[in-house]
């Protein structure tokens, strides 16, 4: 079975934990506690909406999203 790699970035949130997000998937979005769950439910929310975009005939979208850091004087 083939795979997809998508790029998700996790933010922490101010009451703890992690928001986690891909944006090649847009509205893909999750939360946890730690990385690691935060990653796992990013990772569930990402198959449910390949599936339903599957499931409506709908392209999967390809993940084009270029990270780079940009340094800045302080």
């Amino acid at each position: 079975m083939a795979s997809l790699r998508y790029t998700v970035i996790l933010e922490p949130e101010e009451g703890g934990g992690y928001h986690v997000f891909c944006p090649a998937l847009p509205g893909c979005h999750s939360f946890g506690e730690t990385t690691e769950e935060a990653v796992a439910n990013i990772r569930d929310a990402i198959k449910g909406y390949i599936a339903s975009l599957k499931k409506a005939g709908e392209p999967i979208p390809a993940d084009d999203i270029l990270i780079e850091p940009v340094e800045v004087p302080a």
